[in-house]
């Protein structure tokens, strides 16, 4: 008697890890689904937030060139997101 009932322990412990680890890997196939439909954003460098250039005055066309340079540049070393860069050209050029 006791080794059937060591056999039903054992045969109804490893039915109930059958079935956690099936529901595990449901649970793993519905997270990457759902990642899967999502488009991927990169993550940001954690940086200390800096406004935008502000809105100058309107320059002549070499004080323009040089102030996109440095937005630019200001862009390129991640000072400024491009959505910023993107206002701030707006602003600059008055569009």
């Amino acid at each position: 008697m006791l080794v059937g009932g060591t056999a039903y322990a054992v045969g109804k412990n490893n039915a109930r890890r059958t079935q956690s680890e099936q529901d595990q890997n449901e649970a793993i196939q519905e997270l990457q689904a759902q990642q899967a439909s999502q488009p991927y954003q990169a993550p940001q460098a954690s940086q200390p937030y800096q406004a935008a250039a502000p809105a100058p005055a309107p320059a002549t066309g070499g004080e323009i060139a040089d102030r996109l340079a440095q937005l630019g540049q200001m862009a390129q070393q991640g000072l400024l997101t491009p959505e910023e860069f993107a206002a701030a050209k707006a602003k600059l050029l008055g569009v």
